[in-house]
């Protein structure tokens, strides 16, 4: 029975990790943005660094609703 428990536990952490990952991720993301809809013309690298950030947002969110957890508003 401890086993389960330990499970549980490591679960519950690792679910509480991925939300606060996202939310920081989030935080980025709109202000990469923000800097690209300011900026004249950006550069090469900051376009990647947006399509990169955007793509590990995006991932991150098909990963918690696949573990069905529920981040609020950052939907």
């Amino acid at each position: 029975m401890r086993l389960f428990k330990r499970k549980g536990k490591i679960r519950k952490l690792e679910d509480q990790r991925l939300v606060s990952h996202i939310e920081e991720l989030k935080v980025n993301l709109v202000n990469q943005t923000e800097l690209v809809k300011k900026s004249l013309d950006p550069s090469g690298e900051v376009l990647f660094n947006l399509k990169l950030t955007e793509a590990k947002y995006l991932f991150l969110l098909k990963e918690a609703r696949c573990r069905k957890k529920n981040i609020g508003k950052s939907y």
